[in-house]
């Protein structure tokens, strides 16, 4: 378990996480591969929101079953809130949005989210 830091690309969104990045997943939603995100989950008490709590926008589509936040100023979607299978609260982090990540040492899985809508 390693600790990371990360936010939106103007920096008024901030968080750290506590996570095992070995491996993210590649989902082929509409949403999620228009925005090309690659997405680790994670407990919810393993994140902490460290700032701009006041400038996030919430997009819900399809099933609403995760609260995609997205910083009003720049845009960047960095996270998500959501559950798991079983009712346990999660966040879904974009792990392009953790600082310094070497996305070339992590091994991206594909996930049908096109066929969960």
């Amino acid at each position: 378990m390693q600790q990371y830091t990360g936010g939106c690309h103007c920096g008024k969104v901030r968080y750290t996480v506590e996570a095992d990045i070995e491996s993210v997943i590649a989902c082929n939603c509409s949403h999620c591969a228009m925005k090309g995100l690659l997405l680790t989950f994670v407990p919810k008490e393993r994140f902490v929101l460290e700032s701009g709590e006041e400038l996030l926008t919430e997009y819900r589509f399809s099933k609403k079953v995760l609260a995609h936040l997205f910083c009003s100023v720049c845009g960047v979607q960095a996270f998500s809130y959501g559950q798991n299978q079983e009712g346990h609260e999660t966040v879904a982090i974009n792990v392009r949005s953790i600082d310094d990540i070497d996305l070339e040492k992590i091994v991206q899985a594909p996930f049908d989210g096109k066929n969960l809508m």
